[in-house]
């Protein structure tokens, strides 16, 4: 160009292509790859900052909400021996329905006509406590004639008594008047003896006067015999008296025995009977017993007992039965140290077996095949795993789309995830890695009460 060689170079030459050069550029598919990586950095980078809804992972089972709605054994009450099956697995039966009937299997219920049997027993205790009690009113009114027998024959005695204390009153008042007739013929007779020594009487008077002296003694001696029987029946009146009374008493305490004895003879016989009684309607309640039926609505799910004749225990386990609309819900196990941050309340997602599911965790919006629940009820102590159980029951939030299927049955395994508050998930990403609980929240409502 400037010509100062003496060799030209031709300008084709400068346009020839030169590989070396070629081959040194940078390839185009790297710049693909960096850009791409790059970008993927940064979009992974501003993802860092989109929101994340913090969760807790827990799984567990479909069960019921009440537990009588929760499958359940039926047992019998007596033991016996199986004799005819009224259902099959499956089948449907009604509250009441007879699953079915066992035979007796003990000797002290063979007698078909036992309870024919009990009635006649009891009559006859009734009869025997009827007699007794006539016993205890005849004794009554033995007693009672005693009592006024015992007044009216002591009221005779006391009369009694009273007339022999007149009667020794009167006699001693007559020996007195006798004893003082004899003093004074004793007296005239002195003096008449005196006087007729004098002469001053005849021998005719003083004869009179020893006469009148031996009679007066003589009615001194009757006066006092008298005296002495009328004393001796005022003691036998005395006596009388108390002999009457023991004589009564004694009587009277044998009817009060008699009356105890009758009294303790109804008591034994009520007893008795009480027990008859009760031994009739625990054969009445026993028969009853024989046919086994359904506590309440629902399909027998599975016999836990086989074939005709097979003896069964009491309270052994014949059917197992699944009410027939049962409220479900979920029950599910948590960690314990994610127990603080759940509350009755709270939402939740699940994922049930057999239903295709695509869950954000973070992102409960945009999750597939899950549905709602709300936890209904917390565990206050932990399970044999270490966990905490907790219930959710349906919640659907006014979409039906999210109500739980129909054909859920109680034990399918079920995902779930606790719903919490809304974070970055960078915070997410180094919570996890360093293996930090979720943050706990406390609910606006709940701070102001505290406050």
């Amino acid at each position: 160009m400037l010509n100062l060689s003496n060799n030209r170079v031709e300008v084709p030459i400068l346009e020839r292509e030169i590989n070396a050069l070629k081959t040194l550029h940078t390839p185009r598919t790297g710049i693909i790859a960096f850009r791409w990586v790059l970008g993927i950095f940064v979009a992974i980078f501003l993802m860092l900052f989109l929101p994340w809804q913090q969760n807790i992972v827990g799984k567990g089972y479909v069960t019921a909400l009440t537990p009588q709605d929760r499958p359940q054994n039926v047992q019998n009450a007596v033991a016996g021996q199986i004799r005819k099956w009224y259902v099959r697995e499956g089948d449907f039966v009604q509250q009441g329905d007879t699953l079915l009937v066992i035979s007796e299997v003990k000797d002290d219920y063979f007698d078909p006509q036992i309870l024919v049997r009990t009635q006649e027993q009891i009559d006859a205790k009734k009869q025997a406590v009827a007699a007794y009690n006539a016993k205890i009113t005849a004794t009554d009114q033995q007693l009672t004639a005693l009592r006024m027998g015992l007044q009216l024959s002591l009221q005779k005695a006391q009369n009694k008594l009273k007339q022999a204390r007149f009667k020794v009153k009167s006699d001693s008042a007559d020996f007195v008047a006798v004893q003082r007739n004899l003093q004074i013929a004793k007296e005239r007779l002195e003096r008449g003896e005196i006087m007729y020594k004098e002469g001053v009487v005849s021998l005719v008077d003083v004869e009179t006067r020893r006469l009148k002296f031996q009679e007066d003694n003589a009615k001194l001696i009757a006066q006092d015999q008298k005296l002495a029987i009328s004393r001796n029946e005022l003691i036998n009146a005395r006596v009388e008296l108390g002999s009457i009374e023991a004589e009564y008493q004694k009587d009277i305490a044998k009817g009060f025995s008699d009356r105890s004895t009758a009294l303790s003879s109804v008591a034994d016989g009520e007893s008795e009977l009480s027990k008859l009684k009760n031994k009739y309607q625990n054969i009445k309640i026993r028969r009853e017993q024989y046919a086994i039926r359904a506590p309440q609505a629902g399909y027998v799910v599975r016999a836990l007992k086989a074939g005709i004749g097979e003896t069964i225990k009491e309270g052994e386990s014949v059917v197992t039965l699944q009410p027939r609309t049962p409220d479900i819900a979920v029950e599910m196990y948590i960690k314990a140290m994610d127990l603080p941050l759940v509350e009755p309340g709270r939402h939740a997602r699940l994922e049930f077996d057999g239903w295709p599911a695509l869950q954000f965790a973070g992102w409960p919006g945009a999750s597939v095949g899950t549905f709602g629940g709300q936890v209904a009820i917390i565990d206050r102590v932990n399970s044999k795993n270490g966990g905490f159980r907790i219930i959710i029951k349906p919640d659907h939030l006014g979409n039906e789309n999210e109500k739980w299927p129909a054909a859920l049955r109680l034990g399918s395994a079920v995902n779930g995830w606790v719903m919490l508050k809304d974070v970055p998930i960078w915070w997410e990403v180094w919570r996890q890695l360093n293996g930090f609980p979720p943050d706990f929240i406390e609910d606006e409502g709940a701070v102001t009460e505290k406050k």
